[in-house]
């Protein structure tokens, strides 16, 4: 799979599956800050880790809650776009 079929957890469609491709990364494509990186680490955001959006927020989709695993988190729109992933084409819940 190609970086061109990665997108952000955040632009991941309502109701899609993906699985995480890449942590953490600022808006520049540099490292994210160690806390923030941490945090989504520590919550189950690892590469090859099944998520799902569940639902967002109105206006504008944030916050975004998000499925990994059996737990579900809710993310602002920052932390979400911060997790690559690709979108697994057919699984829709």
């Amino acid at each position: 799979m190609s970086s061109m079929d990665l997108i952000t957890l955040f632009d991941l469609p309502t109701g899609q599956e993906g699985t995480v491709r890449s942590g953490p990364v600022a808006a520049d494509g540099e490292t994210a800050d160690h806390e923030l990186a941490l945090r989504l680490f520590e919550i189950g955001f690892i590469e090859g880790e099944r998520v799902r959006v569940v639902a967002r927020g109105h206006p504008g989709g944030d916050p975004v809650a998000v499925r990994v695993g059996n737990t579900m988190f809710a993310l602002r729109r920052f932390e979400a776009e911060r997790v690559l992933v690709a979108p697994l084409r057919g699984v829709v819940a």
